[in-house]
């Protein structure tokens, strides 16, 4: 993993040259490289010269190539105990199976926070305001985070919806969308086969697409995505922990609010009001 290096290319991104362009591309799609391969040979696979890698490295603020293969290491070694409980079940007493949940989540969370890129913040709240409709959408697990997402926002703006195709509504509920409308996907393994045809009836619809996904699925949502923000879903079971994804869209919440404040305050007084006439609650 390079993850620190990754992110340093994102932020210098607009400032690259086109060479420079080159080699961030063959490293955004394969961030082992930096590993396993020299700079010549990370050059030659860029088809740039071998100085021009010098100074992008450089330019990212790292001494010399050496510097960035000693990092991704780094990283590498910190993160291995956890990348190897994310397919091995391990029994454990009644007492360990909390302490050790407890740790691995905190460090799911911490590491998704961290590597999280403050500057999409202010991106996705824009994408949000603008859109005239937001669609929530998940499979499998993810259609209850989807479905809490639809709840959430909705306290928050009018037009939220979850699209949730079941029996032959795909087609029913894919007509409404339309140009601009914002798609927040939630997305771990496993994904159905409709969810290629639905993204490519997105990309036609002009849909602005916001995914939630597990880093190994995130360099392939990239390329139908607006803004990926990967989530570390590290497990000792069987199945990935949703408390990152979770607290992501909480997160993507508390941003739309900080940018609306006042309209979001006028909703929710609003949904109050209509709450106190229908006397639904105690």
């Amino acid at each position: 993993m390079a993850s620190r290096l990754i992110l340093r290319i994102q932020e210098r991104s607009a400032r690259l040259t086109s060479s420079e362009k080159k080699i961030a591309q063959v490293l955004l799609q394969n961030q082992s490289l930096v590993e396993t391969h020299t700079a010549t040979e990370l050059a030659r696979l860029a088809g740039v010269s071998k100085a021009t890698t010098a100074r992008f490295f450089r330019s990212l603020g790292y001494a010399d190539f050496e510097e960035v293969r000693l990092q991704a290491r780094e990283e590498r070694n910190r993160r291995e105990p956890y990348a190897d409980s994310e397919s091995v079940a391990q029994p454990a007493t009644f007492g360990r199976t909390i302490s050790d949940h407890l740790e691995l989540e905190l460090r799911n969370l911490t590491r998704t926070f961290e590597e999280l890129r403050s500057d999409l913040l202010p991106d996705i709240a824009q994408v949000l305001e603008d859109a005239p409709r937001i669609w929530f959408v998940g499979f499998g697990d993810e259609q209850g985070l989807a479905r809490l997402g639809q709840s959430l926002f909705a306290r928050l703006r009018h037009g939220v919806h979850e699209l949730r195709g079941q029996g032959q509504s795909w087609a029913n509920e894919l007509s409404m969308t339309g140009l601009r409308d914002a798609l927040i996907l939630l997305t771990f393994e496993p994904r159905p086969k409709v969810l290629r045809p639905l993204l490519a009836h997105a990309r036609t619809t002009r849909m602005r697409v916001i995914t939630l996904t597990d880093h190994v699925y995130a360099p392939q949502a990239e390329r139908f995505s607006e803004i990926v923000l990967p989530c570390h879903v590290a497990s000792y079971g069987a199945f990935p922990t949703h408390a990152t994804m979770s607290s992501v869209l909480r997160l993507i919440a508390v941003a739309y609010m900080g940018r609306n404040p006042e309209a979001v305050g006028q909703r929710i007084s609003t949904l109050a009001a209509i709450d106190e006439e229908l006397d639904l609650f105690e």
